[in-house]
């Protein structure tokens, strides 16, 4: 019989307002039922009269918390003095300090890593931050076990310096937030859920996996998730409430299913700025800066639930599966890149994508033979996330994406050939950029803008010439239909399409006699019936 998963509820800075907090929480249990543990992060306690006078209220019994809370030390020398000692201790009824640093286990076998304070950046080091020393003194035990797989939860006050890496984009000043040492840690203990604070942000970064895929076994996934402070007036999401089954309970099989948004290690890439490259002292000779791979044949489901109560500090490891709620214990999916509405053929985690046909895969983008192509290096160059537009492409996409076709060209002219690009954006999920390389000495780009041209009047379109230097995103916003050429000499062409509009004109510009010269009955209806019929599937 499966464990019962434990329900956990995260919170963020809570700077002393413990009943805005309390009361929060029992309005959740209230409405969805009793939580196991309640993990606090950042900051727990404040600095004005007001926040100690309520402290008082709990720390002499007058109030009780409603649901067994574990808290992480000061974060700042100016609350230091609640926490009378660096190992751990009940400070009130049902209100734990966890201590400087250590593992918690539950007896459901939930393990919980955590570390207080922030970076030393002096030495000796003050009463709110942690060393390298405590850094060791947390990783060496647990990944030295061969049968250490990573840890349920990780809790820091802290970010991690660059989680943002191949994820979402988190509202905070990137440049001037996180630890490296952190990120470290976090690379090292793998944790399933990863709770920070003290940016004053809610931020959930998409899910990243723990290996590389094709090159070593499949791992779990971790998320990483920063709360706010409690009752922030922006509105900020302060509470988080989740499921989990220990990774000790799981079934490996389950435990390793990857989501289908999932993105590269962002701790593994190459950094991207120089602060990024230092390494901590602890365990620094054993860090290695690792090439960015990013492959996606994997699609998973969301994983489901873990153990209950309370328990008391010791060692372990585990598995898990897990659900996610929003504040109100509510089931929920973490923010993710916008998801196709049916299979996408075109997602490289999707088990419909033809591997067969890949060529390259960068970081972000990857190459592959166009099936049923004009020619026989007609290819593709394709986002590996789910994006359905260029104008929808994070400025990094845009930027391997141009890579690619640098490099597509220069091959190109090397035989003899210049290359031709089109998008169709119009009754289609993921972006397909074509890339059709045309014989020299079969016509000038003159013509080819000409064929375009020409055939574009005959279908009663305006094709218009895009401004040299005028990015697509200023005239095509998001979600607008369009048809777009880029010629070898740079010229763009585009047109906003308004009702109808012909599947194949790329092709069929592209193969007409005045072009490539393609018999009309192989530029690709075998292939038009496949999408048809993969359309109807996706849609019945």
């Amino acid at each position: 019989m499966e464990q019962k998963p434990a329900r956990v509820l995260a919170c963020g800075d809570v700077e002393g307002r413990l009943t805005a907090l309390f009361n929060r929480v029992q309005a959740i249990q209230k409405k969805t039922g009793q939580f196991d543990l309640l993990l606090c992060v950042g900051e727990f306690f404040g600095t004005t009269p007001e926040a100690e006078a309520e402290w008082q209220q709990y720390k002499t019994g007058a109030k009780k918390a409603p649901i067994h809370t574990y808290i992480l030390g000061a974060a700042s020398q100016e609350t230091v003095k609640n926490f009378p000692s660096t190992d751990g201790c009940e400070l009130a009824d049902n209100i734990t300090y966890l201590g400087r640093r250590g593992v918690f286990t539950g007896v459901s076998g939930l393990q919980i890593a955590y570390v207080s304070g922030q970076e030393a950046q002096q030495e000796p080091a003050p009463a709110h931050c942690f060393t390298s020393k405590d850094l060791s003194a947390l990783v060496a035990p647990l990944t030295g076990s061969s049968k250490f797989r990573g840890v349920d939860i990780l809790l820091t006050s802290q970010w991690p310096r660059g989680v943002w890496h191949y994820g979402n984009t988190p509202d905070v000043n990137t440049k001037f937030c996180g630890s490296v040492s952190v990120a470290n840690l976090a690379d090292k203990l793998k944790p399933r859920y990863h709770f920070a604070a003290l940016e004053g942000a809610h931020y959930e970064r998409l899910p990243y996996r723990n290996h590389v895929v094709l090159q070593e076994n499949a791992q779990h996934v971790s998320r990483f998730i920063a709360l706010a402070n409690v009752n922030n007036p922006a509105k900020k999401k302060y509470l988080y409430a989740f499921n989990i089954i220990p990774m000790k309970t799981m079934d490996p099989t389950e435990l390793v299913k990857q989501p289908q948004d999932v993105t590269e290690n962002p701790y593994r890439s190459t950094a991207k700025d120089k602060t990024d490259k230092q390494k901590p002292s602890f365990n620094a000779a054993e860090e290695e800066e690792e090439p960015a791979r990013q492959f996606f044949f994997d699609l998973g489901r969301k994983p489901g639930g873990g153990p209950r109560g309370r328990g008391r500090k010791r060692d372990g490891d585990g598995r898990g599966r897990d659900q996610q709620h929003d504040g109100g214990g509510q089931l929920k999916q973490p923010r993710r890149h916008p998801q196709p509405t049916g299979p996408c053929w075109f997602c490289l985690a999707s088990p419909q994508v033809e591997k067969h046909l890949v060529i390259s895969i960068g970081t972000h983008c990857y190459l592959a033979m166009a099936k049923g192509g004009l020619t026989p290096h007609h290819m593709l160059i394709l986002p590996i996330g789910h994006y359905q537009s260029v104008v929808d492409l994070s400025s990094e996409v845009v930027e391997e994406m141009e890579k690619y076709k640098t490099a597509l060209k220069s091959f190109h002219k090397s035989r003899g050939e210049r290359c031709v690009l089109f998008e169709r954006n119009y009754r289609s999920q993921h972006l397909q950029l074509q890339v059709v390389p045309v014989p020299l000495d079969r016509c000038t780009t003159e013509d080819i803008k000409e064929a375009f041209m020409v055939q574009a009047q005959e279908q009663q379109m305006e094709l218009m010439e895009i401004p040299q230097h005028t990015d697509l995103k200023q005239i095509a916003p998001p979600g607008t239909p369009y048809f777009y050429v880029e010629l070898d000499s740079g010229e763009k062409l585009y047109y906003r399409i308004q009702k109808h509009f012909p599947l194949q004109f790329g092709r069929e510009v592209l193969a007409s006699e005045a072009l490539l010269n393609i018999p009309r009955e192989l530029t690709g209806r075998s292939v038009n019936r496949a999408e048809t019929r993969r359309r109807r599937a996706a849609n019945s």
